[in-house]
């Protein structure tokens, strides 16, 4: 009897799971973060994440590394009257990579370069007026990798005047937290994009992978490559996305911190992918400082990373790709 009662039980449930079977529907949370827009979106079957749990993670990881909340913790250390601070889980990690990949690039992905970043109008202030020479020569003093101490869970400068900025991974480290808490929450299939920093985790319901569209520079009407992800990040960085005119000219968002001025070259975009997007974002910013050629030949000896460059050649855009991107090629549209 108890077996029939069992059996029973087991095949209702087997004929409510056919008549009504789990739907796994897309769930898509938008906002604005981090001066920028985000969006999340994830398949299951209900709700799991809100926005205001994407918002609660952003809320944090502003107060330790937002240059835009006075409050922050960055902002404490940047001030004249703090030289030293004790680093919470977030920016103790941000730190760590940011002094990575200093050495690995060469001392071009440089934190401490925030104070030239302000000079050149690029800062929370705003554009006042174009630096002098001398400008720059006082203000370089105060930059490179020397003047920062890392010392257990404390960050200490050098002297007053030494400032850092970490927006140019901390979006890309935002971005593997949210896909964290997602994968902890046992969601198998999402994309977590943040001002254009994207990684995307496993397939959707139909089998297919998410399609990333990599942007073109200005007003270039030619199509250009889908990619396709599955449990990768990819990001961009581009001279045309951020600048200023001076004298004609535009002036790039790029600071070299070993000369104090804006990046003048003619690579125009650098796309990055990679495991991690903490990681595709400090490269992409230091692609753009390379010639193209020397871009591609750097990626090559990296691990599971590959690389898009856009450039200009005599007036004509061209393009480069590392050996490996073109296994992420979903369609081309128009190739040059």
């Amino acid at each position: 009897m108890k077996l029939f009662i069992l059996i029973s039980y087991v095949l209702m449930g087997y004929v409510a799971s056919a008549a009504y079977p789990i739907v796994t529907i897309p769930y898509i949370i938008r906002g604005q973060a981090q001066g920028t827009t985000y969006e999340v979106k994830y398949f299951a079957d209900e709700e799991i994440v809100t926005k205001e749990d994407i918002d609660s993670i952003f809320s944090v990881i502003d107060a330790s590394m937002s240059l835009y909340k006075p409050n922050s913790l960055i902002s404490s250390f940047n001030s004249g009257d703090n030289k030293k601070v004790k680093l919470d889980e977030h920016m103790y990690k941000v730190i760590q990579a940011s002094l990575k990949y200093h050495k690995v690039t060469n001392g071009y992905f440089d934190v401490t370069v925030f104070p030239l970043l302000k000079l050149w109008g690029f800062g929370p202030d705003g554009f006042r007026f174009n630096p002098s020479k001398s400008q720059v020569d006082s203000v370089l003093q105060h930059i490179g990798r020397d003047k920062l101490v890392l010392s257990g869970k404390y960050l200490k400068k050098r002297n007053k005047n030494v400032a850092i900025d970490l927006n140019g991974i901390a979006q890309g480290y935002t971005v593997d937290v949210l896909s964290k808490y997602l994968v902890q929450k046992n969601i198998t299939s999402f994309i977590v994009e943040v001002g254009g920093e994207i990684y995307c985790q496993g397939e959707k319901p139909s089998g297919e992978t998410y399609k990333i569209e990599i942007q073109r520079p200005g007003n270039d009407t030619k199509g250009g490559y889908k990619i396709s992800l599955k449990n990768k990040a990819i990001t961009t960085s581009g001279s045309y996305e951020k600048y200023r005119v001076v004298d004609g000219k535009p002036i790039s968002h790029h600071i070299d911190p070993k000369t104090g001025y804006p990046l003048t070259n003619n690579t125009l975009s650098a796309t990055v992918i990679a495991n991690k997007a903490m990681e595709a974002d400090a490269l992409d910013n230091y692609l753009m400082f390379l010639p193209p050629e020397e871009a591609i030949s750097f990626v090559e000896t990296l691990p599971h990373v590959e690389a898009y460059i856009i450039y200009y050649e005599n007036n004509t855009l061209k393009e480069l790709q590392s050996s490996g991107f073109n296994n992420y090629i979903y369609k081309v549209q128009n190739p040059l």
